[in-house]
């Protein structure tokens, strides 16, 4: 009865919290609240089913709400899809930064090359709208260009611990990124399999980076 009493106090003050606040911060909120709604309605219709069953009337029917109060956050479809394409990338941010954490230098790039593979295994729907042509290439660009940026130090790290003068750092990371959406790529079509693909990913991986090691052709 105590631990009762003491959860409809805690109800009634948030409850009275909540009514003190001034009316636009209550509309700013619930704002907030709705758009995070919307988002992980889309997001759960786009990893179950894929991105031809996102529709703006499917999302609003799944959150109880009407198809205007949906629009007033997205103009339409591709926006909603640019805005799923950002969670995406930032969902691999978090994966690359912990990847980062990594001590050994050489394992954390392996990491990384196992870590971006079984991202694209694991949400294989949203992972193909983050590199597919329903958002377009400047957008999609500058949704990864955080992660990039991750891989880019951790390349600058590498290349610092071996010594290793790279003539062009931004064509390197480009050729490893390449390389990685390759390998997920492969790890999409059955005769591969996400687990083998990441094992090719690493083996890929290393196989660049030794060869810019020991200055073979293609260093930067």
């Amino acid at each position: 009865m105590v631990v009762k009493a003491r959860r409809l106090l805690s109800d009634d003050t948030t409850e009275a919290k909540w009514r003190s606040m001034p009316t636009s911060t209550r509309r700013a909120r619930e704002r907030v609240r709705t758009r995070e709604r919307i988002i992980e309605a889309a997001l759960h219709v786009l990893e179950a089913e894929g991105v031809a069953a996102l529709t703006i009337r499917r999302i609003a029917a799944d959150i109880e709400y009407s198809a205007p109060v949906v629009y007033q956050h997205f103009a339409n479809k591709d926006a909603l899809v640019l805005e799923l394409v950002a969670h995406g990338h930032r969902l691999m941010l978090a994966e690359f930064r912990q990847a980062a954490e990594e001590p050994d230098i050489d394992r954390r790039m392996m990491r990384i090359a196992s870590d971006y593979v079984r991202f694209a295994g694991e949400h294989p729907h949203l992972y193909e709208v983050m590199n597919g042509t329903v958002v377009g290439a400047d957008e999609r660009r500058h949704a990864a260009e955080p992660a990039i940026a991750v891989l880019k130090d951790l390349l600058a790290a590498w290349s610092d611990a071996h010594d290793v003068v790279l003539a062009a750092p931004d064509e390197a990371c480009e050729i490893i990124w390449g390389t990685l959406y390759g390998m997920a790529s492969l790890g999409c079509l059955g005769t591969v399999g996400n687990e083998r693909a990441r094992r090719l990913a690493e083996h890929a991986l290393r196989a660049i980076l030794l060869g810019w090691r020991t200055g073979a052709p293609g260093n930067g």
